[in-house]
């Protein structure tokens, strides 16, 4: 009985608080439909023309066969960790450290990247506006909301979410409106710009801009990370991260259509840096455009907090597996007692990406890398040996037309590693950043992990995640 109360104290637990709404609010938040169409899109219908119609379909068809497999493996283990977790209990402890080391330059990086675009969004209507200071407090202000409640924060990012479809619903509707094509021409006889005028789009740039669109449409799996969060996840959870990815389709390829069809110069549309913006102005006055830009901006702070969300529980979830030595994994799994949320880990992860604004965009791009990459290929591969050893037998949903999705997903992933090779100036040096970023992780855990012992990733429910953290 005295060794018992010796023990020390295991580490605080999540509080089970949020349904599928909630957890929908916050994924959907994460993938940001609004920033998506505002400030990737673009670059699509620069690579592909009206061929980024296609190019979109293309990305749906692989993000839904991936979005089948996040709602498979978070069914099996909804936990914190989210895919690495996944990968360590069916490729075994290597690889699901690998898989962290990805995923934290990848959680860490995304929030100072996007907000280093806030300025030049804002840019009409608040001339001058620096983009450092700006994107450094941005990144502050969400990291302070995203201590408090989940609940909470799923309701605020819920009410922000709603602004930003208002948006693209008016995009849509003013699209809709002023069209003076059908969108089936755009599928028929998709047309690129170029000096000379429109040719007809290219399958190499149609397949560049499917490249893109697959991380436009990325974020749909963050629904796992908050899974510890959730009532009943293993039951619930893949629903909403289904629903998440119909949302964001429906978000991203609707405002999409609508610009084109609406489109009375294609060739200035399809040249232009901000066709959604300039279509509000042409029909629906300058005003209407501001509110827009507002809008845009409010998608990116709220993108923001639910990455420093994401990313805390993410952070919470390492210490608990004692990745880091005693006093950061501690700090780590530290749970607020009134907010129930892991303060120490979201102070880190927002005290970080705050600091990242300093570094410059492009540099902070090729640190990210391809990363997705990576983590999708893990994660379809985990699918296929966890089936293979009967691994995820216990999760209550289960992918249709198995093993479609991964091979979809791995094929897929190889052409878009041979697209981001042949493309020197940002996808080769990306590749390369990912490829450091997994030699650095395989050396930690050899070098670290491993010669501490058995490393391993677990569930809150497991015997080992509750044993103590050492002082």
């Amino acid at each position: 009985m005295l060794d018992h109360q010796l023990q020390p104290q295991a580490p605080a637990r999540l509080t089970r608080s949020l349904g599928v709404a909630g957890v929908l609010f916050l994924t959907l938040s994460v993938t940001s439909p609004a920033s998506s169409v505002f400030v990737i899109v673009p670059g699509m219908l620069h690579a592909a023309g009206t061929g980024a119609v296609w190019a979109m379909l293309i990305a749906a068809l692989v993000c839904v066969a991936t979005g089948f497999i996040y709602a498979e493996l978070s069914s099996a283990w909804p936990v914190a960790g989210g895919e690495y977790v996944a990968v360590a209990r069916t490729l075994g402890p290597l690889a699901g450290f690998v898989m962290l080391g990805i995923n934290v330059f990848n959680n860490l990086l995304f929030p100072p990247a996007i907000a280093l675009g806030i300025s030049a969004l804002l840019s009409d209507l608040v001339p001058g506006l620096a983009p450092i200071p700006t994107a450094m407090a941005v990144v502050a202000g969400a990291t302070l909301v995203a201590l408090l409640r989940i609940r909470t924060n799923a309701w605020i990012t819920g009410a922000f979410l709603l602004v930003e479809v208002a948006a693209l619903i008016g995009v849509v509707w003013l699209g809709a409106g002023a069209a003076v094509r059908p969108a089936f021409d755009l599928l028929v006889r998709p047309v690129m710009a170029t000096g000379a005028g429109l040719i007809p789009a290219s399958a190499g740039g149609i397949g560049v801009a499917a490249t893109i669109a697959i991380f436009a449409l990325n974020g749909y799996g963050a629904a796992v990370y908050f899974g510890e969060e959730m009532h009943e996840a293993p039951r619930r959870i893949a629903r909403a991260i289904l629903l998440a990815l119909l949302l964001t389709l429906a978000l991203e390829i609707a405002p999409l259509v609508a610009v084109l069809v609406a489109a009375p110069d294609l060739a200035q549309v399809l040249a232009g840096d901000d066709p959604f913006g300039a279509l509000v102005r042409a029909t629906a006055g300058d005003r209407a455009g501001d509110l827009v830009a507002v809008a845009v901006v409010i998608a990116i702070v709220n993108a923001i907090i639910a990455c420093v969300l994401a990313c805390a529980r993410f952070f919470y979830a390492t210490g608990r597996d004692q990745c880091w030595g005693r006093p950061i994994d501690r700090w780590f799994v530290l749970i607020h007692p009134r907010l129930n949320s892991p303060w120490a880990a979201t102070l880190f992860a927002g005290g970080i990406g705050t600091l990242c604004c300093l570094v410059p965009l492009q540099f902070l791009l090729v640190l990210s890398g391809t990363g997705l990459v990576a983590i999708y290929a893990g994660i379809a591969a985990a699918t296929i040996a966890g089936r293979a050893r009967r691994l995820t037998a216990h999760a209550p949903y289960r992918m249709p037309l198995y093993p479609l999705a991964p091979i979809v997903t791995l094929i897929a992933l190889g052409y878009v590693c041979w697209t981001s090779w042949l493309d020197v100036d940002e996808g080769r040096p990306g590749l390369i950043a990912t490829a450091a970023q997994i030699i650095l992780s395989a050396g930690y855990y050899a070098l670290v992990l491993h010669r501490r012992g058995n490393w391993s990733a677990h569930m809150p429910d497991d015997e080992p995640a509750v044993r103590a953290i050492a002082p």
